[in-house]
């Protein structure tokens, strides 16, 4: 039996300022999910890079449990007013795949439809920078404009619907890519930084 296309599950997000764009592939399944939201997978380490770098704890955007206790998943409403304040819009570069296998691999996704890029960036007018957060969004962004890929942790110029930008390659907040935190953490900083984003704790890394 041919597999079933599966859509996008969330809206994108670009609140109002945004400054930059961060997309990643496709979420996991549901099942995966410790949050409704972007980066959802308690084993993604998106977030606690973003805790390192603005807050220096890894586990800031945790819930707290009840007895004192970490519980194993996110604190979607911090993470919310963390992005509106700073300017961050999250979407991903699919909004239609089919997995190959029952897994969270972006290896095994079959893209069916890519994310409309330039009309998502009409809705933000103050954005200059997009940032591909694994090497799947890498690969599907640099498809649809037809540019070349920069090193991990650096940026190139790209042109997308009439528009100049900068489009920073960012390494995986998965796990299975073979990087430590602090230093994932180090290249989001650099860009954020570059972006003019203020980033608390510049040294500390």
């Amino acid at each position: 039996m041919a597999a079933i296309p599966e859509r996008h599950p969330l809206a994108p997000f670009t609140p109002e300022g945004a400054r930059i764009l961060m997309l990643g592939s496709f979420p996991p399944k549901k099942e995966k999910w410790s949050m409704d939201w972007f980066y959802p997978n308690w084993i993604n380490d998106m977030w606690r890079i973003i805790g390192l770098i603005f807050y220096n704890d890894k586990d800031h955007f945790v819930m707290d449990g009840h007895d004192g206790k970490i519980n194993k998943g996110f604190d979607k409403k911090k993470i919310v007013e963390f992005c509106e304040e700073r300017g961050i819009a999250l979407y991903d570069t699919a909004t239609e795949v089919i997995r190959l296998k029952d897994n969270a691999s972006d290896k095994f996704l079959q893209i069916v439809r890519p994310t409309d890029i330039s009309a998502l960036l009409q809705k933000m007018p103050s954005c200059n920078a997009v940032v591909t957060t694994g090497q799947k969004a890498t690969d599907i962004l640099t498809q649809i404009i037809g540019c070349e890929e920069p090193a991990i942790g650096s940026w190139t110029d790209i042109n997308i619907g009439g528009r100049s930008l900068r489009l920073w390659r960012m390494p995986s907040s998965s796990r299975a890519y073979p990087l430590s935190l602090e230093k994932k953490a180090g290249h989001y900083r650099k860009m954020f930084y570059s972006e003019g984003i203020h980033v608390p704790y510049i040294g500390q890394l």
